[in-house]
């Protein structure tokens, strides 16, 4: 049956066959949006969809790729009050087809990804929904019991952002390709005025919008994807992250990315800090240093994957990758401005 950009077609039909309903010949296809595990949608003859993560080809983190815990953590918040894609199961045997992969049943929605797929999918009124409610959707995740849910031992409670800051700043050194000083200044600035870490909560690791499968009518959030970096720790580094992403009209964070929350409708990121205060009651009024280390944190992040990119590990893909290298860049500067208003 041949491969399929990493995928051997005929072990995973079999795989597939073995436990759910599929309907034999399957095809595969590469979602093109996903920027480290490989996402693909897989279509039986029926028309029914299921979706499959492995790892990257090559040049894989071991801390970063771990298939069997990002399967863990969504089949555990299935009861939850958070929206997650039903799981099917996780193979960690790679005879299968060559690295450790599991499958979710696919949910129907729109992920908006870029500024015009927020104009042909969500009217206006329906963008502003969606801010309210992926804003209420990351504060329930915040009050998952992770003890109740079987995740009190995903990782350590304490010590969140000095974890998080020793992590990435490893990755960084042991993915990068070239000197990167900005980022080593922003890491010894985060290093040194930490904030005091509040009860640990689940923390997604990349909770935004082009994350998240929308209902196309009202703008509710359907499933929550990409659970590869989350972990325990310090909610309010969500809240930066994603605000990191939220760019507002004549003031792109990453204008390279064509940020969807420009287009008339969104909230503001005013409006979205302000509803998450709200609705969780935490203080945000240090929330300079969590866009800091989201800046930061998204720079080290990307500077692995245009590594990886250069070096094959994707297989065929767009050419979209190539702007990464400068967007490190614009990243550092990014984190080391908010890193100074956080110090004042």
């Amino acid at each position: 049956m041949g491969q399929v950009d990493g995928i051997e077609v005929g072990p995973v039909t079999d795989w597939l066959a073995a436990r759910t309903d599929v309907q034999p010949p399957l095809t595969f296809e590469v979602i093109q949006g996903g920027r480290s595990n490989l996402t693909y949608t897989v279509t039986d003859a029926a028309g029914r969809r299921l979706i499959l993560r492995r790892p990257p080809l090559h040049g894989v983190l071991q801390s970063a790729h771990d298939m069997g815990r990002e399967h863990r953590i969504i089949r555990a918040l299935a009861d939850a009050d958070v929206p997650v894609p039903p799981t099917v199961g996780h193979e960690h045997d790679t005879e299968v087809t060559g690295a450790p992969f599991y499958v979710m049943r696919f949910v129907d929605g729109v992920v908006v990804r870029d500024a015009a797929a927020a104009r042909d999918h969500l009217e206006a009124d329906t963008r502003a929904a969606a801010s309210a409610d992926l804003v209420d959707v990351l504060v329930r995740l915040h009050e998952v019991d992770v003890d109740a849910v079987g995740l009190g031992d995903l990782a350590r409670k304490e010590d969140y952002l000095a974890r998080q800051l020793k992590r990435w700043h490893g990755q960084l050194r042991q993915g990068a390709t070239r000197e990167l000083p900005v980022l080593d200044d922003v890491h010894a600035r985060l290093v040194a005025d930490i904030p005091a870490q509040g009860p640990a909560t689940i923390v997604h690791g990349d909770y935004r919008l082009d994350n998240l499968i929308l209902d196309a009518g009202t703008g509710a959030v359907q499933a929550v994807l990409d659970w590869e970096l989350t972990t325990l720790g310090d909610p309010l580094a969500d809240l930066g992250l994603l605000l990191v992403y939220w760019a507002e009209p004549g003031d792109e964070v990453l204008p390279l990315l064509d940020s969807p929350t420009t287009v008339d409708g969104f909230w503001t990121r005013e409006q979205v800090a302000a509803r998450y205060a709200e609705a969780s009651g935490r203080d945000v009024s240090q929330l300079d240093y969590y866009l800091a280390f989201g800046y930061w944190k998204l720079a080290c992040i990307l500077e692995g994957v245009y590594s990886r990119f250069a070096a094959g590990a994707y297989g065929q893909t767009d050419d979209s990758f190539r702007a990464f290298g400068d967007m490190v860049l614009a990243l550092g500067e990014r984190a080391s401005e908010a890193a100074g208003r956080a110090g004042r």
